[in-house]
């Protein structure tokens, strides 16, 4: 009867034990899963912040080529367009990133204005006059630095997505992820016409 008794215990202390030790994994994952999670919307944000930077330049950008050549009123009207069609999906919120087809939306628009940038990057090489001037000389390298930093931005954040899709997706990981309904994050993935930045340099 002893000796049952000290097996008896002995087995509980190792459900115990057990219990204790699943718990904590548990709980290690779920606050790994928050965490790689508040990352990709934080890697999202970055992106949208560059893009507003972006579209925060354009109005200054497309008034000193007016200056020069306002006779190009298709290229102008084109961009200012492209600008306002974006504005509706510029600062979507960070839970586009498990909808697929907002993020869709999303890169569409942004191919649809660095389209128009690049025209207008066109019309501007027709004008010797605007090249040398300082206003648009500041306005294009800021755009530059924009374009660059969207590059970076995009790419970080589709490491992140990554990291964060390939750790929920993983067993035992993926049981949590389950029970707290993550869902995985879409990559950025622009048209293949807006794989590169807008030519800015002249």
């Amino acid at each position: 009867m002893k000796k049952g008794w000290i097996i008896g215990l002995a087995i509980f202390g190792v459900i115990v034990l057990f219990a204790v030790i699943l718990g904590a994994k548990a709980i290690s994952v779920r606050n790994s899963i928050v965490t790689m999670d508040e990352a990709v919307k934080t890697a999202w944000g970055h992106i949208q912040s560059s893009y507003q930077r972006r579209a925060d330049l354009i109005p200054n950008l497309v008034e000193t080529v007016k200056g020069y050549a306002s006779h190009e009123k298709e290229t102008l009207e084109g961009i200012a367009q492209a600008r306002a069609k974006m504005g509706g999906v510029v600062n979507i919120p960070a839970e586009a990133v498990n909808n697929p087809e907002m993020m869709q939306k999303y890169a569409a628009a942004q191919s649809s204005i660095g389209s128009a940038l690049q025209r207008l990057m066109v019309v501007a090489e027709q004008y010797p006059d605007l090249k040398a001037n300082q206003n648009f000389m500041s306005f294009q390298a800021q755009l530059e630095g924009t374009e660059n930093r969207i590059s970076v931005e995009r790419r970080r954040y589709n490491e992140t997505v990554q990291q964060y899709n390939t750790y929920i997706r993983k067993f035992p990981n993926n049981l949590m992820a389950g029970i707290m309904g993550s869902q995985r994050a879409q990559l950025f993935e622009a048209d293949a016409s807006a794989q590169n930045a807008p030519q800015v340099k002249f």
